[in-house]
């Protein structure tokens, strides 16, 4: 049955829902492991990744796009790279949940489309509207005035949209379908995954059920939400799909703030003032101009 572009747009509405969402309660998955050390989370997280993409990619016969991938040098390598800066981000964030800093976290993501936005200048040669100028700017005086309130800027929101900003935009140089992709970059990561566990010791079977259905509920938390944005992504126009992409860090700037009691003081007023003015400017302005 051939999908009419009604259709189409509402079910790519219903996946961008379920993307943003699930990335938004994320917290409180990491919350629930947070007895365990970052990077035996982050282990797991690679390897039940690895099974659950694996199984993905055999229902949908996709093995010829993994072969192409493997066989295609530039591609290996890109992805060798992107692997690492993906690692990377998630144990960022798996440390930002376990370290009682969610509302950083949230600014980080906040903060990821105007980088974006930057490295697109930068590294593809994008020309940069005022308004975007404006926005960028505005995020830098958000950034700036948390360094000086507190002494030093706010790294790890920082490490969190540079890291992820610098894998989509390698991503999207690199000619490969996100689930191959991402299976691809979990095998360069399952060795490293493994021997930590190995070396490090995991007390996966050694507590409870419950506990062990946890850590094996890394890898379908990690891998279907990405599912579900490739979907969005095929079906939606990147102007929709912009609005929804504030929905994760929002949810999760609401339980930093409500359900886990983070400080919120002045100096994060007037940054997260800086950046949803500049989000808003973003947003809006090519609409209000037309």
């Amino acid at each position: 049955m051939i999908e009419t572009e009604v259709q189409r747009t509402r079910t790519g509405m219903l996946y961008a829902l379920a993307t943003f969402g699930a990335w938004g309660l994320n917290p409180f998955y990491f919350k629930a492991v947070d007895e365990f050390p970052a990077i035996e989370v982050l282990s797991h997280r690679v390897v039940w990744s690895s099974l659950l993409l694996a199984a993905l990619i055999s229902w949908g016969r996709q093995w010829p796009r993994v072969r192409a991938a493997v066989t295609a040098r530039r591609i290996l390598a890109t992805l060798a790279l992107t692997s690492l800066i993906i690692g990377g981000n998630w144990m960022i964030y798996i440390h930002a949940m376990n370290s009682d800093q969610v509302l950083e976290s949230s600014l980080g993501y906040f903060i990821n489309p105007l980088v974006n936005i930057l490295f697109g200048r930068v590294f593809l040669g994008e020309r940069l509207s005022r308004t975007q100028m404006v926005a960028v700017a505005l995020a830098a005086i958000g950034v700036l005035n948390l360094a000086i309130a507190f002494g030093e800027p706010p790294w790890l929101a920082l490490g969190l949209a540079g890291t992820f900003a610098t894998y989509g935009l390698l991503r999207k140089l690199a000619r490969v379908e996100a689930l191959p992709g991402l299976f691809i970059e979990t095998l360069f990561l399952l060795p490293i995954a493994l021997g930590l566990l190995l070396v490090l010791g995991t007390r996966f079977g050694r507590i409870d059920p419950t506990t062990d259905l946890l850590l094996v509920a890394a890898g379908p938390v990690t891998a279907l939400p990405l599912l579900w944005f490739t979907h969005a992504a095929r079906r939606l126009k990147l102007s929709v799909l912009g609005f929804f992409q504030y929905l994760s860090p929002s949810c999760q700037f609401l339980l930093a703030v409500f359900a886990f009691g983070e400080h919120f003081g002045p100096a994060h007023y007037v940054t997260f003032a800086c950046i949803w003015t500049a989000i808003a400017i973003f947003t809006l302005a090519p609409r209000l101009t037309r």
